[in-house]
């Protein structure tokens, strides 16, 4: 009886779904006839010495052995600071007070460091030979603590 209700645009989306499902699961079921067992051999890649991907083994004749005293590491350019070296030496090369940032030239490593005018303990000014600390922050070295260098 449930079914007597049923429009004749209703009963036809209901046979083109029943319709689909069914193309679909014997899709599937023919897919799943199809596949092969790959075995572990298949599915193994290679790198050659130029880089790429290949599915053959390279040539152990071609195999060249290299000491590993022979390889040489590459060393940061900026030098680790120390608990020694915290307190540096320095020239302010650019300080703008309306927007309260500037630059040190550090004397000892000759980098340019950020300072922010909230780590100013007194007015800078640009030329200024300054004495400050070195902390490192999220986006590298900063100075904190910052006053004029007096003898």
């Amino acid at each position: 009886m449930g079914r007597s209700q049923e429009t004749f645009g209703k009963k036809e989306v209901r046979i083109k779904k029943e319709k689909k499902r069914k193309e679909k699961e014997q899709k599937r079921a023919l897919r799943r006839s199809e596949i092969k067992k790959s075995s572990f051999d298949d599915m193994i890649a290679y790198v050659d010495e130029f880089g790429m991907i290949t599915s053959t083994p390279p040539d152990p004749d071609k195999k060249t052995i290299i000491a590993a005293e022979s390889i040489e590491l590459k060393i940061t350019k900026n030098k680790p600071v120390t608990a020694s070296n915290f307190v540096r030496k320095g020239v302010v090369t650019f300080f703008n007070e309306s927007k309260g940032f500037g630059f040190i030239r550090d004397l000892e490593s000759n980098q340019r460091v950020f300072v922010h005018a909230s780590s100013l303990l007194e007015q800078v000014a640009e030329n200024n030979l300054v004495v400050f600390e070195l902390v490192k922050d999220h986006k590298g070295l900063s100075a904190v603590k910052v006053k004029i260098f007096r003898d």
